[in-house]
């Protein structure tokens, strides 16, 4: 199964968007990597790491991201982990719910869920 991170520079915010996506997609392994070590705002690409290696099931991992240092550091740490993982340029908390749905299916790939998180993007919300 395809697994999920959610990198945001808040470790409330992450822990919450994947709160939210575990509603809808309970077997899907989430993680929330957020925060500095410290409790701080702001992310560490070690904590993404870990994250990215704890969601993997053996068919990787999308690692959704907040803004700004969130890239930098997810990218960095896709590179460190034992793991494929790949960054979803999506809304967060969208794409973290339609990733979830979609990795939850039998056919899910790295890929489809890529793209499930992607099509956040255009939803309209009214």
């Amino acid at each position: 199964m395809v697994g999920l991170v959610v990198v945001s520079h808040s470790a409330t915010a992450a822990a919450g968007i994947v709160e939210v996506a575990a509603e809808m997609a309970a077997d899907v392994p989430l993680v929330a990597a957020g925060g500095e070590p410290d409790g701080g705002i702001g992310t560490d690409a070690d904590t993404i790491a870990s994250g990215i290696e704890e969601a993997d099931e053996g068919d990787g991992v999308v690692v959704l991201v907040d803004l700004g240092s969130a890239v930098m550091n997810a990218e960095l740490a896709v590179e460190m982990a034992d793991a494929t993982a790949e960054l979803a340029d999506a809304p967060v908390l969208e794409g973290a719910v339609n990733a979830a749905v979609h990795a939850a299916g039998p056919k899910a790939t790295l890929e489809s869920t890529v793209d499930a998180a992607e099509e956040a993007r255009g939803m309209s919300k009214l």
